[in-house]
């Protein structure tokens, strides 16, 4: 019993010291560690998704975060087993959720008017469309970029939510209150401007 105590230490100091080296960008090291802790990892995100899923994906996605977030790891507030399948469980938790959310983004996309089709608009688009430049322009500039991602490159939420570094609502509201910002500063600069 003593042996496999110390064994186990000896193995969580040595996924610590891995993960300190991931944190200096050493591929060997994430190497080791991906080859150690993936059986782990497979069945902690399996226990999460549906059998149908192909949960590969989940598993690269985890495993970038963890390579990313590494020098985050602090061995004095969890081992690193249970650190890296906190991230691969709300990476399982985020696929899940992508999963549902395509109709909202349907939705949304549905609902953005066709800018070709003027025949019964009476929006002066050629007024209009330089003052939104002018308003976007005083974004600050990650705001003018998840913009550009999210509605110019049609990048999911989920997909901004991991270049971003943070959940998926959070992004929503960025969006949210983004636009409200360049909708409010359009309609200062010309109040007769209305979006229908």
């Amino acid at each position: 019993m003593r042996s496999e105590l110390l064994e186990r230490r000896g193995g969580v100091a040595h996924l610590s010291a891995l993960l300190a080296a991931v944190a200096a960008h050493d591929e060997l090291a994430f190497a080791e560690l991906h080859a150690q802790t993936r059986t782990k990892m497979r069945k902690t995100v399996r226990a999460l998704l549906p059998a149908s899923t192909d949960i590969d994906d989940v598993l690269q996605d985890g495993y970038l975060k963890i390579w990313r977030h590494a020098k985050s790891f602090d061995p004095a507030r969890a081992s690193p087993i249970t650190w890296m399948c906190t991230i691969m469980r709300n990476t399982a938790i985020d696929a899940l959720r992508a999963a549902a959310a395509p109709m909202s983004e349907l939705d949304e996309a549905l609902s953005v008017p066709d800018l070709t089709d003027t025949s019964a608009d009476d929006f002066d688009y050629a007024r209009a469309e330089p003052l939104a430049r002018e308003a976007l322009a005083r974004l600050p500039e990650q705001r003018q970029r998840l913009l550009t991602l999210a509605y110019l490159e049609g990048e999911s939420r989920t997909r901004l939510s991991q270049r971003f570094g943070v959940p998926v609502g959070t992004i929503k509201t960025w969006l949210h209150r983004s636009l409200l910002a360049v909708r409010k500063d359009c309609l200062g600069e010309a109040p007769e401007l209305t979006a229908a």
